[in-house]
């Protein structure tokens, strides 16, 4: 059974439905998405969860493993790939 969606507004005023108890604005999310960089390829709940962990650069990202990576909340095994792809773009790879 789904659960039912509930009206939400944003503290900017942005309207929208949401059956979780995330908290997240799709119409913000879409505002604060990076023009470029490898955050910018991930999902809106990758790329926050990753900021959240202070992960905004391929720098940061490289000093973890992978399975370290899948064990943040919101980064699914869709994400790998991207990021992996990203990483060796700029010659760098996950931790060992």
């Amino acid at each position: 059974m789904k659960a039912e969606k509930s009206l939400r507004v944003c503290d900017k005023g942005h309207r929208y439905y949401k059956s979780s108890d995330c908290l997240s604005c799709p119409a913000c999310d879409k505002e604060n998405k990076p023009e470029s960089g490898f955050l910018s390829k991930l999902s809106s709940p990758a790329r926050k969860a990753l900021v959240h962990e202070g992960i905004d650069t391929l720098q940061k990202l490289s000093k973890y493993t992978e399975k370290e990576i899948l064990k943040i909340h919101s980064i699914g095994p869709a994400s790998l790939p991207i990021m992996r792809t990203s990483l060796e773009e700029e010659g760098l790879s996950f931790k060992e």
